[in-house]
């Protein structure tokens, strides 16, 4: 016989989860597409939250059997004094057409109902994964936890296992009382037979009820909690694998990047980066900005510096090189990169690029991608493209609008088949 397991826990306001969890199977594709325009409208500090869904009715409207109109019915209305038979009725005025309610035309009110931070994130990065996810555990610098490890007898007040050190004090009660016990029985078996006899032999049964007594104190003398009894919840320290990950986030500022494109690149950006929240523990951003030079900044001049001038990528790949090198080494730290440019670029810069991602940058990074926010292909992406075959940590895209940058990132991070 199959095993149920039927889950009753409340979700808030007396709501079932499983009510809740069958609810969001069946509309999944109404609400999938909820959250996708929620997304569309939301900045970087307000992705994460949870978000009112709105599903029209006619979606999750039930069938129902009505009568259809027709075949031959006998009504019987109430009588009035206003009507006699054969008389006209005026037509109600208004254009209210002799239905109920307002005549203001509005159907029924769609449902809504408001999706979890939990429920939102999941939905929105459902079937996605990180390509060759490998966690990289810290060994110098480990994270610890507190583990249970058995009982012992001092300890804090708030360790103390009042189960555990009652179940030891009924043991000892137990130990200490089954002698006097046992004797205290036999002492009152024999005062009993002794006061069952004639004649009465008064001196042995004075005797005895001296010694049951002493007995009935030394019975009630075990005390009923001692501090031998105690028993603390021990905790130990223990090292966890912990896992930690560099995010660079490599934009092109030159003077032909403007600030819809700017936009564009912000959005894979914030995907990315809630997207490795879900993976990783914690989480250093690098912002690397560039024109002709490239230097490290905040996210506010990041994403809202205005530069002139041409392009250098390669600085900003030199930049990203060192920062790495200096400051997360690739035994301790899982490096991600995720560059946005429009792909404008001296000529004689783009071979060097694909020389600095090839030989030094792809070995110690996990995954590289890149995102052209521009239809024009030049020549940074012809060299970019040499790298797609024999890199399997790099992957090239292209946004040039904002309803395409969700979906690209779903290709770039899609779950790949595994093999039978």
């Amino acid at each position: 016989m199959g095993l149920q397991i039927i889950d009753r826990r409340l979700a808030g306001k007396n709501k079932s989860i499983g009510n809740r969890e069958r609810f969001l199977r069946r509309y999944k594709e109404q609400i999938t597409e909820a959250v996708r325009r929620a997304v569309s409208g939301r900045d970087i500090r307000n992705v994460e939250r949870s978000e009112e869904v709105t599903i029209p009715k006619r979606d999750i409207r039930e069938p129902v059997f009505q009568h259809a109109s027709g075949g031959v019915r006998e009504t019987v209305h109430p009588g009035n004094r206003e009507h006699l038979r054969g008389d006209k009725i005026v037509r109600p005025q208004g254009g209210a057409g002799g239905r109920g309610g307002s005549g203001s035309g509005e159907g029924e009110d769609d449902f809504v109902f408001t999706l979890s931070k939990d429920e939102f994130m999941q939905i929105f990065f459902e079937d996605l994964a990180l390509p060759n996810l490998l966690r990289t555990q810290i060994g110098d610098n480990p994270e610890w936890k507190s583990h249970r490890a058995g009982y012992v007898r001092d300890g804090t007040p708030g360790n103390l296992s009042v189960v555990r050190s009652m179940r030891g004090a009924l043991g000892r009660r137990i130990a200490m009382g089954r002698g006097p016990r046992s004797l205290l029985a036999d002492k009152r078996a024999q005062l009993a037979l002794l006061e069952s006899r004639q004649p009465v032999a008064e001196p042995e049964i004075a005797l005895l009820q001296v010694e049951i007594a002493e007995l009935e104190r030394r019975v009630r003398r075990i005390p009923f909690l001692d501090p031998i009894d105690l028993r603390f919840r021990n905790r130990l320290r223990v090292p966890v694998p912990s896992s930690k990950a560099a995010m660079f986030c490599l934009m092109d500022v030159s003077g032909s990047m403007d600030q819809q494109r700017k936009d564009l690149a912000k959005r894979f950006f914030i995907l990315l980066y809630l997207f490795l929240t879900r993976h990783y523990d914690k989480i250093d951003i690098v912002f690397i900005r560039h024109h002709t030079q490239a230097q490290e900044v905040d996210e506010d001049n990041f994403f809202h510096s205005t530069e002139s001038g041409g392009t250098v990528v390669s600085s900003a790949l030199e930049l990203m090189h060192q920062i790495a090198l200096a400051r997360y080494p690739g035994a301790d730290w899982n490096v991600y990169v995720a560059q946005a440019s429009d792909g404008d670029n001296y000529s004689n810069d783009s071979g060097r690029c694909r020389e600095l991602l090839s030989t030094r940058i792809l070995p110690l990074v996990r995954y590289f991608a890149y995102v052209q926010v521009v239809d024009e292909e030049q020549n940074l992406w012809s060299e970019y493209q040499k790298l797609v075959d024999m890199h399997a940590n790099f992957a090239m895209r292209k946004a040039s609008t904002a309803d395409q940058i969700y979906p690209v990132f779903r290709n770039l991070f899609r779950k790949q088949a595994v093999a039978a």
